[in-house]
């Protein structure tokens, strides 16, 4: 076994004596409609959605599209979507790049949907464009995918496009698939929502998929611990002083939290399960809280 999915294992078998092998399992929670033979429901046509699933006669008696939703297979498809903007290059607090922390979600996650029998593919991107590998079974496959996430996230790399990023995936995936993404820090609007852009492709790709969001912490410039400080985003230096006020450290932890708080409420509206993961050590734990709160969401 090569070097990302050892490192996955060896967290989860951390975890071992908290009995986080049968929390995974019992978490677990597939998408309820998808590309089956039992017809699930019908609802709204959204754009993006394949036109060849649209019920013609229900849609003149109703007056409105409506396309046809079916029982999901016992086999379902997930599908890890990871921002590779230069920013998931940079260090977080404890001075590990992000990426080794957005990738370790990843495998987390894919290696528990290996473990039930489905397949896991991979999209990721950044301005630059995106990239991505169909679904497959077997741990070859998965390390392949966390290798290809981690290679493609550089310094010197273009930056992030969340919004681009999952406007492709809307585009081109039409098996309704669970879709887990994993990005940095997403930025608030002046008014303290989220962007216009991305509330609308967030709406949309929860119309088509099942969405699950984590978001991988930004470094707190009060406590970083190597001086100088270098935006990777902007390349611009920051000032040394950061590290030596108090006052400073404790008002920016203040609007962190703030900042954190109205993201949950943005997400929480749109009905997508979000967790914030600071380090490789709570990367597990975060995994079983966001399958919890997917699973609660589904009551």
């Amino acid at each position: 076994m090569t070097a990302h999915l050892v490192r996955v294992r060896s967290r989860l078998a951390l975890h071992a004596h908290r009995k986080v092998r049968g929390l995974l399992e019992g978490q677990y929670a597939a998408a309820q409609a998808g590309r089956g033979t039992e017809l699930e429901d019908l609802r709204d046509y959204v754009r993006g959605d394949d036109v060849g699933d649209l019920d013609w006669k229900a849609s003149a008696r109703t007056g409105s599209l409506l396309v046809r939703r079916y029982r999901a297979e016992r086999r379902h498809t997930v599908l890890l979507v990871v921002s590779t903007g230069r920013e998931m290059a940079a260090l977080n607090d404890v001075g590990v790049p992000k990426r080794r922390v957005a990738v370790l979600v990843a495998g987390v996650l894919g290696q528990l949907a290996l473990g039930h029998g489905d397949r896991v593919g991979l999209v990721h991107g950044h301005a630059g464009g995106a990239a991505q590998l169909p679904p497959r079974t077997g741990e070859v496959h998965l390390e392949r995918c966390l290798a290809a996430a981690h290679d493609a996230t550089r310094e010197d790399g273009p930056p992030g496009d969340l919004v681009g990023l999952l406007e492709h995936v809307a585009r081109t995936v039409r098996r309704r698939s669970i879709a887990v993404v994993v990005t940095d820090d997403v930025p608030l609007a002046t008014d303290g929502e989220l962007p216009a852009a991305l509330t609308s492709v967030l709406r949309r790709l929860a119309a088509q998929h099942e969405v699950l969001l984590v978001t991988v912490a930004d470094l707190d410039p009060t406590r970083a611990t190597t001086a100088p400080l270098v935006d990777v985003g902007s390349g611009a230096r920051l000032p040394a002083w950061l590290l030596d006020d108090p006052h400073l450290a404790v008002q920016y932890a203040a609007a962190d939290a703030t900042d954190a708080a109205r993201l949950q409420r943005a997400l929480d509206r749109l009905g997508v399960p979000h967790e914030r993961v600071p380090d490789e050590e709570g990367a597990v734990a975060a995994v079983l809280r966001l399958l919890e709160r997917q699973r609660r969401g589904r009551r």
